[in-house]
């Protein structure tokens, strides 16, 4: 600390003599070392248009970090050449810290620091001067900047950020090959002295490795380190200022470092030899045995490879590598029986998978065993001569029909007899039964192959202690029992428009039997339609047949459909045969041949209407034609029995008369108005012959003049109602009462009447004859008073 403030000391000595006395050989000096020349207003002395010289300047103060003296650290004094020591001028601070950090006299212009400075946290501060008259408070110099340094001191230690350090390199390495590389960082000022110079060195990790102590890289230092001897190493480094020097600081981080493995060791079996015992009853594909090689080397370096060397027995063994223990697994490739052989040896060889090219001259990366095995001798079931039986057996073979055998044998020494027995497991199985100790296999119950074409079962056969099965398969061979028949029901048409030779429709046959290699089906007409023009049958000789027609043009109206019996013959034996009938239903088609309606009553009715409703509508017509005619019977009947009533009843001698026409009194079947009104000439055109319910006798008109305008329209309505097909069947000249000329009676109308109906004399009736007898006797023995009529 004593140096510290002597240089301190020193360096004020050198700036106060320095910023005492004006600088004549240079202008000014600033913080840039640029010359800059002020205008300073001197009142009473100086012209304020003169260029004068500055009186006072400075660049740079330093004060030490760190100060932990009782009083402020005195950082500089500032004095101007106006300044006569008569305390006229007046000295101010402005800045960084102005006030807070720094303070200044204002009287002798002396700097102090009033706290401790930590270059670290602020390596320097930026402040301005004034020298200001006391009096009139006026700068009398221009304000200047300077700058107070803070002066390093090594009061930090070099650490390392990105510690501890994690490294790895290869076993086997030279001496010198490249690990990490550390760094190191202080933060002190590397541009003052050595605070920040810093130096590497381990201080634990030697002889293994070492380090540059300029760059920090650590790099192996012995030769050969083995992994499978060491793995894991710790080094400590150090970093230390002052450029390694006594008295400067250090930090210390840890780098830890790991050998990588690589294939420098040859897998090696700890024995020569293995010794295995295997079961004789083992199944081929089983696990036998496990051997070993130990190789040193991890990961993919101490991978290995088991082969069996080529010698006797090892065809019956396979080898195998657990990916996991890396041990070598003995697998039987074929079985053992103990009575054939009861040992086998052979040899193993255990190679690295990955070699290193640098590791050749170590020797050869491969070991070898002897694996001697030992078959054990076992209880053995029976073992029948072959792994699966099939059999064949025609359907309808008689029961109790043999159809094969089974045959097992006891291996063992000292065998005993063999017994058979059948694996119930269902039904089927009571198709077939074994002899028990010939092991034949006959027929239960009759087959068919139609119902059940295999049978699949197991036969058991045992000695005292152990039990085998065996599968059984049983075909069913076909007999020739079923005729062929057409494989689907066809929908065969034929267009109206049909030519000859054009086929209809192709058909194929199916057999229920199960049809042999070579199977062949014939189609032919049957012998009554063979002679019919109408169509034929084309054998296309593989299993199909095409139907053609054998004339041009059909008709639907002539005939709708048409039955073919087509012949189809197989050609296994006994030969079966069957009669097929084709429905082929005659359609409209247009001029390409496309189906447009198959239905007759399409004829005439609208499409949407199926054949079953068209059948139910006219069954609804016919019903109605035949209620209608028996109500116009009915009708007729009534009528007869009304006219054959007595004649003594006014009224039925008016309908006697009506056979005459309606005369005067039948106005409801005349009325004069409707043949002079032509509008209800043509409104009223049906007739009304209604026998009339009470007698009206017209009163007597003047008798008109001939009028044929009224007989032209009634011979019209005459004829209107003679063609009308609503008409009734009697006559319709009643309705109009029209007799025509020539009666010996006159008209008996009173249209053409001169005399009223008061004035009216019937006497005359009774010289008619006698067809007039009742009418004269009716108005001959009253007289009409017309006021009596309703």
């Amino acid at each position: 600390m004593l140096t510290r403030n002597c240089l301190s000391l020193l360096l004020w000595v050198l700036f106060d003599g320095g910023l005492l006395t004006p600088l004549h050989t240079q202008p000014q000096e600033i913080l840039e070392a640029q010359p800059r020349e002020n205008v300073v207003p001197v009142p009473e002395r100086r012209s304020s248009a003169q260029r004068v010289k500055r009186g006072w300047v400075w660049n740079q103060f330093f004060v030490l970090e760190e100060y932990m003296g009782s009083e402020p650290q005195y950082v500089g004094k500032l004095h101007s050449d106006l300044d006569k020591g008569v305390g006229t001028v007046k000295y101010t601070l402005s800045g960084d810290g102005a006030g807070t950090v720094f303070t200044i006299d204002e009287t002798t212009g002396d700097i102090h620091a009033i706290r401790s400075l930590d270059r670290e946290e602020k390596p320097f501060y930026t402040l301005r001067a004034q020298a200001v008259d006391v009096d009139t408070k006026k700068p009398l110099e221009p304000e200047s900047e300077f700058i107070i340094k803070v002066q390093d001191i090594n009061d930090n230690e070099p650490k390392f950020l990105d510690g501890p350090y994690v490294a790895s390199v290869p076993e086997m390495s030279p001496v010198g090959a490249y690990v990490l590389q550390v760094k190191a960082t202080d933060a002190d000022d590397p541009t003052y002295g050595n605070s920040a110079r810093v130096v590497y060195s381990i201080l634990q990790g030697q002889p293994y490795f070492s380090i540059d102590p300029k760059t920090g890289v650590i790099r192996t230092a012995l030769p050969n380190m083995d992994r499978e001897v060491k793995e894991q190493y710790q080094v400590l480094i150090q970093a230390k200022d002052m450029g390694g020097q006594l008295g400067g600081l250090a930090g210390t981080t840890t780098v830890n470092i790991t050998l990588t493995d690589v294939n420098d060791n040859p897998p090696r079996f700890p024995k020569s030899i293995f010794h295995l015992k295997v079961p004789e009853t083992s199944h081929v594909g089983s696990a036998i045995g496990r051997i070993r090689a130990v190789d040193p080397d991890s990961g993919k370096n101490a991978e290995i490879e088991y082969n069996i060397v080529p010698g006797d027995g090892g065809n019956l063994f396979d080898i195998t590598t657990d990916e996991y223990t890396q041990e070598g697994v003995i697998k039987l490739k074929k079985p053992l029986d103990f009575e054939t052989k009861k040992a086998y040896t052979f040899k193993v060889e255990a190679s690295n998978l990955h070699l290193d090219h640098r590791f050749h001259s170590v020797g050869p990366f491969k070991d070898t065993a002897t694996v001697k095995i030992n078959v054990l001798d076992m209880d053995e079931p029976p073992v029948f001569s072959k792994p699966m039986y099939t059999m064949e057996v025609y359907e309808d073979t008689p029961v109790g029909t043999i159809i094969g055998a089974v045959t097992a044998q006891d291996l063992d020494a000292g065998s005993s007899s063999v017994r058979y027995f059948m694996d119930w497991k269902n039904d089927v199985d009571s198709y077939f039964t074994i002899d028990a100790t010939e092991g034949t296999i006959a027929t239960n119950e009759l087959l068919d192959r139609e119902s059940t074409a295999q049978y699949n079962f197991s036969i058991i056969a045992s000695n005292p202690l152990l039990t085998s099965k065996v599968n059984v398969i049983i075909n069913v061979l076909d007999v020739n029992e079923f005729p062929p028949e057409i494989s689907v029901p066809y929908e065969t048409s034929v267009c109206e428009n049909a030519k000859p030779g054009q086929v209809i429709q192709t058909i194929t046959a199916a057999d229920k039997d199960l049809s042999p290699a070579g199977q062949r089906f014939s189609f032919k007409l049957s012998s009554e339609a063979s002679n019919k023009p109408n169509f034929t049958v084309h054998d296309y000789r593989n299993n199909t047949a095409g139907i053609e027609t054998r004339r041009n043009g059909y008709s639907r109206r002539q005939q709708e459909l048409y039955f073919l019996p087509v012949v189809i013959e197989d050609s296994s034996y006994p030969v079966q045969s069957s009669t097929n009938t084709l429905t082929i239903r005659v359609c409209r088609c247009d001029s390409d041949g496309t189906i447009q309606s198959c239905n007759v009553e399409a004829i005439f009715l609208p499409v949407g209407l199926s054949t079953g409703a068209l059948i139910a509508i006219l069954l609804c017509i016919v019903i109605l034609l035949v209620i209608v005619v028996l109500y116009v019977a009915l009708r007729r009947q009534k009528k007869k029995d009304t006219l054959m009533t007595s004649k003594e009843d006014i009224r039925d001698n008016v309908i006697h008369y009506d056979d005459e026409g309606g005369g005067e009194e039948d106005t409801q079947a005349f009325d004069i108005g409707a043949l002079r009104n032509p509008k209800v000439i043509e409104d009223n055109k049906i007739r009304r012959d209604i026998k009339p319910d009470t007698l009206r006798f017209t009163r007597h008109r003047p008798p008109a003049e001939d009028n044929t305008d009224i007989r032209d329209f009634i011979n019209q309505r005459l004829k209107e109602n003679d063609v009308d097909p609503s008409a009734p069947p009697y006559d319709s000249l009643a309705t109009y009462a029209y007799e025509g000329n020539g009666s010996v009676a006159e008209s008996l109308s009173s249209i053409d009447s001169l005399t009223t109906e008061a004035d009216q004399d019937y006497d005359y009736l009774s010289d008619w004859g006698p067809r007039f007898k009742i009418l004269a006797d009716m108005f001959g023995e009253e007289s009409y008073n017309p006021d009596k009529v309703t």
